[in-house]
């Protein structure tokens, strides 16, 4: 399948698998489940190429469902979490969202997230933070939290909430179509709507590249919802398998491949993340790291790559300058929109330059690969005119 999600799709299964709000509709309309992130996910319904495409030239419906969603309340939030996190929290305007993460103490990456500010509807302190976090992190991320935050600060796991993502060109028309006003949101912001008589929080967000929304909604209506927005032409439900070749084409990386405990932000080209204020007032777990890293360089670089021939590069696959390993492919499949395989890995930052050609190993063969900028496919996203 060329997937590195779906390659990985079993890892995860220590525990038995549960089952998520739309499984019955999952699998009344043919998809091929698999297990991932302690859930039945499904892979595929049509085929990964042609739900990837079809995503990038109508809208695709995704169930996230798996995702952590958090809520954050308390007095001296702000500053609790600027304690944990890198992001300029107390900048945060209610109805917008960013992109941050949990560093350990040594300044690696925990896990990726995306937090938002709710405002003053939400939370018995007048506010109210929100965060979704990996699925398979996010009882650990709970338990990090509860170490790291005083007792003042409630944390609370919304897992009667359904997470769906609606991602490509005819996405705002689509849901707009059964929530009004929705189109109104550009990228990164965020807000309550309502369906019904149901509230949604609503995202224009997602993890494709495209414009595209991420919609949480009490999971008893996570069916009729998906239901509602299927019979519209351009809606067709899409699988683990066409997210992880549209992230991977978005250069977007994926937690526990890409990000994990050995690689901090800046490493992880990541450093877009944290702002001026933070970078030099620090007071956040791992400033130390970023700190030095900013200075000095980090030891590994994630760059993209793009690949001679047919052949992927899967993750793990060893990068060589000549005889000498410099790095390892840490995602790595064929992308239809290029035509062509691709890969991001971490290598030695001397060979991170874009243009920058050496070999990697597949299958006891040499496949000559050129550092590449990221994205390979440009994003989409609905901006707001600077």
């Amino acid at each position: 399948m060329n997937m590195t999600e779906v390659d990985h799709a079993d890892e995860y299964q220590e525990l038995p698998l549960e089952a998520l709000p739309l499984d019955g509709w999952h699998r009344a309309r043919g998809a091929r489940m698999v297990g991932f992130a302690g859930y039945h996910m499904p892979i595929q319904y049509d085929g990964i190429m042609a739900e990837h495409q079809w995503t990038r030239e109508q809208a695709g419906l995704f169930d996230v469902s798996h995702m952590g969603q958090i809520s954050l309340t308390g007095e001296g939030l702000d500053a609790a979490l600027e304690a944990v996190l890198p992001a300029d929290v107390s900048g945060l305007k209610a109805g917008r969202q960013r992109y941050s993460m949990l560093l350990g103490d040594d300044g690696g990456i925990l896990d990726d997230l995306m937090i938002s500010r709710r405002g003053s509807d939400h939370g018995p302190d007048g506010d109210d933070i929100y965060m979704v976090v990996n699925g398979a992190m996010k009882y650990d991320d709970i338990a990090w939290l509860l170490d790291q935050l005083p007792d003042a600060i409630t944390i609370n796991l919304m897992d009667e909430q359904a997470l769906l993502a609606l991602q490509g060109p005819r996405a705002a028309q689509a849901l707009a179509s059964i929530v009004p006003g929705v189109d109104a949101l550009f990228f990164m912001q965020c807000g309550a709507f309502v369906w019904g008589e149901h509230d949604l929080w609503i995202s224009r967000s997602g993890y494709t590249g495209e414009d595209g929304f991420e919609i949480s909604l009490p999971g008893v209506i996570a069916a009729e919802f998906a239901d509602a927005l299927c019979v519209i032409e351009s809606v067709k439900p899409i699988g683990l398998g066409a997210r992880d070749s549209l992230r991977l084409e978005a250069g977007l990386p994926l937690y526990g491949h890409d990000l994990d405990i050995n690689i901090g932000p800046i490493g992880a080209d990541l450093g877009f993340a944290i702002n001026k204020r933070r970078r030099a007032d620090g007071g956040f777990i791992g400033h130390d790291r970023v700190a030095r890293e900013l200075a000095q360089g980090a030891a590994l670089r994630r760059v993209g790559l793009a690949i001679d021939g047919r052949l992927p590069a899967r993750e793990g696959a060893l990068v060589f300058a000549g005889t000498k390993q410099i790095g390892t492919v840490t995602s790595g499949g064929f992308a239809p929109t290029v035509g062509a395989p691709i890969a991001m890995a971490l290598i030695d930052p001397d060979h991170a330059a874009v243009g920058t050609t050496f070999d990697i190993e597949v299958r006891g063969k040499r496949l000559s690969a050129t550092v590449a900028a990221m994205p390979f496919v440009p994003h989409r996203y609905h901006r707001q005119p600077s």
